[in-house]
């Protein structure tokens, strides 16, 4: 395993890990979601560079396209649920009341 690899796959799995195991605010995991998605990028550009296949060249691009979806509709849901119930705590939200 290359340096690189190495970096982006330990990004990626201090990402998994802070969301799995430092869940107390609703930003916290947003931002551990952010920096998955992130090392997912670069090491899905890197490796469209290594190959030097131009049918490849789209796919980082679509996946950042759907990072920015998906930061945009989770701080969405952080305002709503900051609105609603007055704090952003992730053990104070109830799924089974609305």
């Amino acid at each position: 395993m290359t340096p690189t690899h190495f970096a982006f796959s330990s990004a990626f799995i201090l990402g998994l890990a802070g969301l799995a195991f430092h869940r107390t605010h609703l930003l916290s995991a947003l931002l551990c979601l952010e920096g998955m998605m992130l090392s997912l990028f670069i090491a899905l550009s890197l490796w469209t560079l290594q190959l030097d296949s131009t049918s490849l060249s789209a796919s980082p691009m679509l996946l950042l396209a759907f990072s920015a979806c998906e930061a945009s509709t989770g701080l969405a849901l952080l305002v709503a649920t900051t609105r609603t119930h007055g704090t952003d705590r992730l053990q104070s939200l109830n799924l089974l009341q609305c």
